[in-house]
């Protein structure tokens, strides 16, 4: 009984954790990205408050959860 909850579980936390990851806008800053570089430093003090950088966030706490799930349904 507590596998198959934990298997529940863990796929609700899979599904979840996909969203968060799909959400995410991409990394890659092309051209502008190379041009304003300068800029990007002085303006990422508020970056802890952004929509992007919670979902990092987010996805980092996801994830763990994701992995101790996925070690605790191996040791049962």
């Amino acid at each position: 009984m507590l596998k198959l909850i934990l298997t529940v579980v863990q796929v609700i936390v899979c599904v979840l954790l996909v969203a968060i990851v799909m959400l995410q806008s991409g990394k890659s800053a092309g051209l502008s990205g190379a041009i304003a570089g300068g800029m990007d430093t002085f303006l990422s003090k508020n970056k802890a408050k952004t929509w992007d950088s919670k979902l990092a966030k987010m996805t980092k706490w996801v994830a763990i959860l994701f992995m101790l799930l996925t070690l605790a349904l191996y040791l049962i």
